[in-house]
């Protein structure tokens, strides 16, 4: 792949993240500006995970039909229109409906990004590429939350926005066509679960995504009500999760393709498990940090490592094989985020027991000579 391709790749995954993580933590402001709930503010989240999640079903398919040069142009206008839309709203409803178009046209960038390097890049090279690629979207994402707290809410979606247009004159320019690249333009999912590595593979990312998001969605609470720390240190603890996955993804994209994919995968879900049993004990705070940066690390060796098995599936299958991808997780975290709830309104010890217990499973089902194992 040529390098300047590449390096648009990332730019629109940094682009599409900047304000990912820092849309939970504006809803107080939001809520304060427009003089409503936090609750129905709240919203603004869902609102751009569900259409996300179901909408990145259809990119890969897409690209079948339509060169993905112009699609990612399309969608890259839009997503960045979406964003300015946003930070000017006036109402509720506007910010809404600007959420709703952010989800529907961002969630081609990580599908049609898998399936580009997929096609552009030999094996024993991908994993690097993918772990630089995510980490692109990390550190976007990790300076969008860091900005929230210091700018005007508005211009988190006007930040973007500018950007979002910018990178579209440079994407006019410099990217190439993809047109010879499509193939049949029928959706091929069907075809995909006939193979029985494409279901493991998505089981398992279904239940990771799932356990990961029910654990991490709900940790600024369990700092706030168990532990008793202030806004300062939980604000950093959460941060550290997102730094450190910084260089999860890349060291762990470059371990992908020097130790193998399966073996970063089981490494960050054993990282994952022992960072959730640790949060049973009554950690002092130099030990949590460890504990949160560990738990960064563990999350993005799994994340990076399933991502470059993605790539390796057969090229009749890869188009579908990205779009599941992104659509799996969003909707797997989604349903995380409510069970999590569920339980850790209960007990947060009987949450992480829970989770923790279900992560050695998928560690046990994964191992190597396992039959379950999500091998390709």
């Amino acid at each position: 792949m040529k390098r300047l391709v590449f390096v648009i790749l990332c730019l629109e995954g940094a682009v599409l993240s900047f304000n990912v993580a820092a849309a939970a933590a504006l809803v107080p402001s939001i809520a304060s500006d427009f003089a409503l709930s936090q609750f129905l503010v709240g919203r603004i989240v869902w609102l751009y995970m569900i259409p996300y999640g179901l909408a990145a079903l259809f990119y890969g398919p897409l690209v079948r039909i339509f060169d993905a040069r112009k699609v990612e142009l399309v969608c890259m206008f839009l997503f960045s229109l979406a964003n300015l839309m946003a930070g000017f709203s006036g109402s509720i409803m506007v910010l809404f409906t600007a959420r709703f178009m952010m989800g529907l046209f961002g969630a081609s960038v990580i599908p049609l990004g898998l399936i580009l390097i997929g096609r552009r890049l030999d094996g024993p090279k991908r994993g690097r590429y993918i772990g630089i690629f995510f980490g692109s979207t990390f550190v976007a994402s990790l300076l969008g939350l860091f900005l929230s707290g210091l700018i005007n809410w508005r211009m988190i979606f006007v930040i973007p926005a500018l950007g979002g247009f910018l990178l579209f004159s440079l994407m006019y320019r410099y990217l190439p066509s993809f047109k010879e690249y499509m193939g049949d333009p029928r959706p091929a999912y069907l075809k995909a679960f006939r193979d029985m590595r494409v279901i493991k593979i998505f089981s398992y990312i279904f239940l990771i995504s799932l356990i990961y998001h029910a654990i991490q969605q709900w940790l600024g609470v369990y700092f706030s009500t168990q532990m008793h720390l202030r806004q300062f240190y939980i604000s950093t603890l959460i941060t550290l999760t997102s730094l450190s996955g910084i260089f999860g993804e890349v060291w762990g994209g470059r371990l992908a393709d020097s130790m193998g994919r399966r073996k970063v995968v089981n490494l960050g879900i054993a990282f994952m498990a022992l960072c959730v049993f640790s949060l049973l004990m009554d950690l002092p705070l130099g030990l949590l940090v460890l504990t949160m940066i560990v738990w960064g690390i563990g999350w993005t060796f799994n994340h990076v490592g399933l991502a470059t098995m993605l790539t390796d599936l057969p090229a009749e299958i890869l188009n579908e094989a990205a779009s599941l991808n992104s659509g799996v997780r969003f909707i797997a975290g989604g349903i995380g985020v409510s069970l999590g709830g569920l339980i850790m309104q209960r007990s947060f010890t009987l949450g992480f027991l829970v989770f923790g217990l279900g992560l050695l499973v998928l560690l046990y089902l994964s191992r190597p000579g396992s039959n379950n194992a999500p091998r390709l």
